[in-house]
């Protein structure tokens, strides 16, 4: 988990971020929680597929949330919106303000529901215009 600001409030998250042009979406896993907790892992499954939108009339985040195994810490500088990262146990994960109600979701579901093969992800990218009409 790290704590990030939002609102002038410190609150709890999961390592999370885009998926970058051409990058897959196990390859961001890896990246953004590397950036984020400075931990490298290894994704092991997908728990699902999740949508939020804050308030009416504002964006709808969607979210792709995997259960990793940790492999190593690795000694790097966290994204400069992130204060800390820390391994917690589910009470202290409920007992903290979260970013979104997400991370509830996210949690319950990696110990209530199957977990998806990481199979089930296709990545296919695009070549570049000019790389086709050569």
């Amino acid at each position: 988990m790290v704590k990030e600001w939002q609102d002038g409030q410190l609150v709890l998250n999961q390592p999370a971020g885009h998926i970058e042009n051409n990058e897959s979406a196990i390859d961001a896993v890896i990246r953004e929680t590397l950036e984020e907790s400075g931990w490298l892992v290894k994704p092991i499954g997908l728990l699902g597929f999740y949508s939020f939108t804050p308030f009416e009339g504002a964006d709808t985040y969607h979210r792709l949330c995997f259960l990793c195994d940790p492999i190593t810490e690795a000694s790097q500088e966290l994204d400069s919106d992130i204060e800390s990262s820390h391994w917690l146990s589910y009470e202290e994960i409920l007992s903290l303000p979260h970013r979104s109600p997400l991370i509830k979701a996210c949690i319950e579901d990696s110990l209530n529901n199957p977990i998806i093969p990481l199979a089930f992800l296709s990545d296919q990218f695009l070549q570049p215009v000019s790389e086709t009409r050569k």
